[in-house]
């Protein structure tokens, strides 16, 4: 266990030196708005992941590579740790403008801003931004300093492609320990033979599709910071946005379609945008999980669509295609970008139960694999599907008879096929249970009659699939706090995929006597 200690603290250690960069670089966004108030706790923020990280790092420089036990245990830690530091500059630019010390000309007090004074709050919104996940403790986004408004997309953008993989591709550290630690993230194929070099093209990917997606908001007329912000969170299908009723402020159709392909484009794997990139067009639909990308979201943007219309909630089809389509892709996609609020008609917490069941089917299965989404992942439902009827023809042949399991352009032999499909059962049945576990929480802790059950699946549903849509039961007053630590837990074990998580939880009572 010393060795593993040893490891792991050193790779927890890399991560959080990563973090401090990303918080010493943002200190550029209040000398740029004239937020010089925010200036300190942005640099204390900084600071302290710096110094505990380069101690780590120093201290245990020469530990071995990891395992996959490790690789796990490191995943899971080093994302709590990156949410826990990560929620430092809410928390201390909170209490700045509490306090409010002359020298600092801090801003008017905000009862939107002051919820970060308290920690658990502070932490909820990291954990929230650094998963993807978008629910939010603010009640207004719009009065947040800049700087802030910064760092909560710029959690999601980092998040979307992951803190190891961005830590990866800064260390630039060739060998084993870094294919195990990229696989640990939730992620197995390779763009190139170097994991180095695989996680550097995911990241220019990324940065071109950022740059193309503010342009593109930009153009349909979203203000520029407006679209900064929103590019980051829509690629990295986080949904976490400026403007207090997200989307749905700037109430434009064409704003709408706009953000359904860029949040399409963080649904897609990218490997696969590596060869689209190249030319290697055929990729669209001979990819499988890229042509059930379209299928899918296509079929169930359409079911929606026709529950709205039929259903009497919006007046004219184009309305019930409009949010229908925008709610479908963002919940598939686990963008969590809402239009359906009271202001643009009929809030999604107002939706008839089938409607708000749909949505949520769409959280739990998710986009592809190696992409920025939550959820159980398209490869996962699809193996799921192929394997069951498998089972079920195989009743039909010989003992004798050799089948093999065709999936994604692979023919799996009877044993593969058996690993597979127990991967991809596993990981569905966990997802069930913590939604469960979840759901029933939030149903004893919430006030009772306030909410339906189909509000408090969605909302736990959107919590562990890291979408971040909200039935309207997050808030930093509405939710009480035993319901925001579910959900800190919820969002964390989406964003792992939960074996980690269990890992780690498994590993820390044996060694502190609780497992028996």
């Amino acid at each position: 266990m010393k060795g593993a200690r040893e490891t792991i603290s050193r790779d927890v250690g890399r991560i959080l030196q990563a973090l401090a960069a990303l918080l010493f670089v943002s200190t550029a966004v209040p000398l740029v708005w004239g937020e010089y108030y925010a200036i300190p706790g942005l640099f204390v923020s900084g600071l302290l992941p710096f110094g505990v990280g380069r101690y780590l790092a120093a201290r245990y420089r020469d530990a071995a590579d990891p395992g996959k036990l490790h690789g796990m245990m490191i995943a899971a830690i080093g994302w709590f740790c990156v949410a826990v530091f990560g929620g430092f500059p809410f928390y201390l630019i909170a209490w700045t403008v509490e306090l409010s010390p002359a020298v600092l000309a801090t801003p008017a007090r905000t009862e939107t801003l002051a919820a970060f004074t308290d920690p658990l709050n502070a932490l909820f919104e990291s954990m929230s931004g650094f998963t993807g996940t978008g629910l939010t403790m603010t009640d207004d986004e719009e009065v947040l300093p800049r700087t802030l408004q910064w760092w909560r997309s710029f959690t999601q953008w980092i998040g979307g492609v992951g803190v190891i993989v961005l830590t990866t591709a800064v260390l630039a550290r060739p060998g084993s320990g870094s294919l195990t630690l990229y696989e640990s993230e939730a992620r197995s194929d390779r763009i190139h033979p170097s994991i180095v070099s695989t996680v550097q093209t995911i990241w220019w990917i990324f940065i071109l599709f950022t740059l193309l997606s503010i342009v593109a908001l930009w153009l349909v007329g979203m203000p520029m910071w407006d679209a900064i912000n929103h590019a980051m969170t829509g690629l990295s299908t986080g949904g976490y946005s400026v403007t207090d009723e997200s989307i749905a402020t700037y109430d434009s159709a064409a704003i709408d379609f706009a953000l359904v392909p860029i949040m399409l484009l963080g649904s897609i794997a990218f490997p696969v945008h590596y060869l689209i990139l190249r030319g290697e067009l055929r990729n669209f639909y001979a990819d499988v999980q890229t042509r059930w990308v379209f299928v899918y979201m296509g079929a169930g943007s359409a079911a929606l669509t026709w529950m709205l219309y039929a259903g009497g909630t919006y007046d004219t089809l184009f309305e019930a295609f409009r949010y229908g389509i925008f709610q479908f892709v963002s919940a598939a996609t686990c963008a969590g970008f809402q239009t359906a609020v009271d202001a643009t008609n009929v809030a999604l917490g107002r939706w008839p139960a089938q409607a708000q069941l749909t949505v949520v089917f769409g959280m739990v299965v998710g986009g592809a694999a190696g992409s920025t989404v939550g959820g159980i992942k398209l490869i996962r439902a699809i193996t799921l599907v192929k394997g069951v009827n498998h089972r079920i023809t195989d009743v039909f042949y010989p003992d004798s008879a050799v089948r093999r399991l065709k999936i994604d352009g692979r023919r799996l032999s009877r044993t593969e096929m058996r690993q597979e499909f127990e991967e991809a059962a596993i990981i569905a049945f966990l997802w069930i249970v913590f939604l469960g576990v979840g759901a029933f929480t939030l149903l004893f802790t919430l006030p009772s009659g306030e909410y339906t059950l189909e509000n408090v699946l969605f909302e736990v549903a959107s919590a562990q699939g890291n979408v971040g849509l909200s039935a309207g039961i997050t808030g930093p007053d509405s939710l009480p706090t035993v319901a925001k630590v579910v959900l800190l837990f919820n969002m964390w074990i989406g964003r792992l995929e939960i074996i980690p998580v269990l890992v780690t939880l498994r590993a820390l009572f044996r060694r502190g006597g609780l497992y028996r």
